[in-house]
């Protein structure tokens, strides 16, 4: 490691030279103070050993405009005092189970209803990104009943509460519930804040998200249009808020069909992620699964392997081993190896994805399209008997969830079909087709 001596020099940051200390004068050691920042420069191997990296890094500090600017922009980001604000930080880098340590530490501590409340609240929010959504319901319940006691009804507060538990519905393939609590939330910020404010985009991108769910697309792309006027009149241009608002576009043109558009999307979302993440951080693997969704519908199957796969990457180091977007990634490897063929592949990540999906609460369409993509294998292995057993569970819970119109049921309603004219059961399958077609 290297440090541009110069800067030093100029540096309001405390250090001290301790080479005349060190048992290693040769290395001119310089001892800094804790928090110091330093800017990466230059990395490349050293010429003498290749396992060895030279790292040049110049110091900085308050008085970098940069570094400033994203000093301030945490603190706005990471609000709070002490213990909470430790709290919020372990959740922001994904650190869930130090965070819940600190978190019940606090609980028993409080003493009053506004402190429970944003604990619970913190509890919720921690449970809902582990995967484990009724937990994350009863926390979000707990903190909005002592919120509706102490604030008024137009509070903001109270619109993020209504907002976090129609996100854990929306995760659970609850939509009903989402939308009704969505739009309590909508209309308390659409009271109380002024209409250029991030929370209200953030209200018209999760009522987006809720009808692409519902398959209701020129409704999901009103209001994600309402979301991405917002955002970037608000935010800076590599907000990692506005990346996400292009992801949500090209997930409703994936499932549109224009691909064109989508990938359009996707890279403007990535471009801004590029820019501000590091190389592997956990927000890239949506935009790879995103990639890799549209390659497969555009028949590129190598490619959306290669994008499926490096989501995996990332997923497996990031989240618990049962968590439930692991079990969509699986599960899109293996429609990926069917599609190319490699039957056995396809069944492996699928067993994968069902291991899951049918041990842990998550979204029941998710383990509908599981079903489906393993009736799919097995009705092109000519197992029509298997085929049909797990085309029944994926239909049983399309039916259950999905309005009738919905487009994902005219998907396993050709499905069927297609299996019922292999085994010549024609009646059956003319009725699939019938069913298929209404829906259009």
């Amino acid at each position: 490691m290297k440090i541009d001596p110069s800067k030093i020099s100029t540096s309001i940051t405390p250090f001290a030279m301790i080479d005349e200390h060190s048992a290693l004068p040769q290395e001119q050691e310089i001892l800094f103070t804790m928090h110091t920042v330093f800017r990466v420069g230059e990395i490349k191997r050293t010429a003498e050993n290749s396992r060895l990296w030279e790292v040049h890094l110049a110091i900085t500090d308050e008085s970098d405009p940069q570094l400033a600017g994203l000093t301030d922009r945490i603190k706005q980001e990471i609000s709070g005092r002490g213990w909470h604000r430790m709290g919020k930080l372990m959740l922001q880098v994904g650190h869930f189970d130090q965070a819940e340590e600190l978190y019940n530490g606090l609980l028993k501590k409080a003493s009053h209803d506004s402190d429970r409340a944003h604990i619970y609240h913190q509890l919720g929010w921690l449970k809902d990104n582990q995967g484990e959504y009724q937990q994350a319901v009863t926390f979000y319940e707990k903190s909005l009943q002592i919120c509706k006691k102490i604030l008024s009804p137009d509070d903001p507060e109270l619109a993020t509460r209504y907002n976090n538990i129609g996100a854990v519905y929306n995760n659970m393939g609850e939509y009903s519930k989402a939308l009704e609590y969505y739009e309590k939330s909508l209309k308390i910020r659409e009271i109380s804040l002024p209409p250029t404010h991030p929370s209200l985009a953030t209200s018209y991108n999760n009522i987006g998200g809720v009808y692409n769910d519902m398959g209701e697309y020129s409704k999901a792309l009103e209001y994600y249009e309402k979301d991405l006027e917002i955002t970037k009149k608000a935010l800076p241009p590599t907000h990692p808020d506005l990346a996400g608002s292009y992801l949500n576009f090209a997930a409703c043109y994936e499932k549109m069909g224009d691909y064109t558009a989508a990938l359009k999307a996707l890279k403007n979302a990535n471009k801004i992620q590029e820019k501000t993440f590091q190389e592997g951080n956990q927000v890239f693997a949506s935009t790879f699964s995103w990639y890799g969704r549209v390659y497969r519908d555009l028949k590129e199957y190598l490619k959306a392997l290669d994008y499926f796969e490096k989501c995996l990457k990332i997923v497996e180091l990031a989240l618990p081993e049962k968590h439930p977007y692991l079990a969509i990634t699986y599960s899109n490897i293996g429609d990926v190896h069917r599609l190319m063929g490699d039957y056995e592949k396809a069944l492996a990540f699928h067993e994968k994805a069902l291991n899951i999906q049918e041990n842990v609460k998550c979204n029941p369409l998710e383990c509908a399209t599981t079903y489906m993509n393993v009736g799919e294998t097995y009705r092109e292995m000519k197992d029509y008997t298997t085929a049909l057993t797990y085309y029944q569970k994926g239909l049983k819970i399309r039916e259950e969830k999905l309005a009738k119109n919905h487009p994902d049921l005219a998907v396993i309603y050709h499905n069927m079909s297609k299996l019922y004219f292999s085994t010549q059961k024609y009646s059956m399958a003319m009725k699939y087709v019938q069913q298929a077609v209404e829906i259009g």
